[in-house]
């Protein structure tokens, strides 16, 4: 059975080239199509009426004619223009880290609806949050949940016996608030935290203080609301480390570095 020559979607715009002489060469996410590129013909002309429509990370519905290299954009219109994300360096550099672990969890043709969803929200959470990091956090996590790399944080991902964090305080408030209690170590190979005896003999571990691991499993358990009333109560050694050991166990996942978050290192030193 052949398919429609013209089809509609909405997408999320998460890259954009220039392509030929007057063409941009659009990367995008969808729920039914998951990742694909296509074609805005003559979009770089100053007539154009589809430029301001397919503005990068754009939240947008189109309509698409089948092509014999992409498929070509014929409409464009605005869902969601997250018009803060081009005004904000910092905002703008949160959205294209976003837009890379999108891009790097997905492969072009497979749907995604899950992930789409999660996208879209996160642009939107980025926008709008007083604190985009700590909303970046909040995705990173999202993000592995859905892709299966959930981490495991409240037992030791090796034994699965109690964390002496947890024999010590008893429950998550204590481990915010009294700074005697031990570290425990994040261990990248495992996918989460170890108790003290499998932790002596594992590589690659991180080591997370109390406030630490309490925001990370927050990150697990409350809302993006509940995550923001609460961010007062996190020490700044306590964002440093869970950005810290979310980041790297994300590299180890996708076995690379990532190129947007040392754009958002540079935002931060600059600020």
């Amino acid at each position: 059975m052949s398919r429609a020559r013209v089809y509609a979607t909405e997408a999320v715009i998460l890259r954009r080239a220039d392509y030929g002489e007057a063409d941009r060469l659009l990367t995008l996410m969808t729920p039914q199509l998951g990742k694909v590129r296509v074609i805005a013909k003559g979009a770089r002309k100053i007539t154009s009426r589809k430029a301001g429509h397919i503005e990068l990370f754009a939240r947008v519905r189109l309509l698409l004619a089948r092509g014999r290299t992409f498929d070509i954009v014929s409409q464009a219109e605005v869902i969601e223009a997250h018009r803060p994300l081009r005004e904000d360096l910092l905002r703008g550099g949160y959205a294209h880290y976003l837009g890379e672990l999108i891009d790097q969890f997905t492969q072009e043709g497979n749907e995604e609806p899950a992930l789409y969803d999660l996208l879209a929200n996160g642009l939107m959470w980025i926008c709008e949050s007083p604190r985009p990091a700590l909303a970046s956090r909040y995705f990173e996590m999202r993000l592995l949940t859905i892709a299966g790399y959930r981490p495991q944080l409240f037992r030791c991902a090796r034994t699965n016996a109690i964390l002496e964090v947890d024999q010590l305080a008893g429950t998550l408030a204590d481990a915010v608030s009294l700074r005697s209690l031990p570290d425990t170590a994040f261990a990248l190979a495992d996918g989460g935290v170890l108790c003290a005896k499998a932790a002596a003999g594992a590589r690659e571990t991180l080591r997370l203080a109390p406030g630490a691991l309490a925001l990370l499993r927050a990150l697990q358990t409350v809302t993006l609301d509940q995550l923001m009333a609460m961010a007062d109560d996190f020490s700044d050694q306590a964002l440093h480390q869970a950005e810290r050991a979310m980041r790297q166990y994300l590299s180890y996942v996708l076995e690379r570095g990532l190129r947007s978050t040392r754009f958002i290192a540079e935002i931060e030193r600059g600020q």
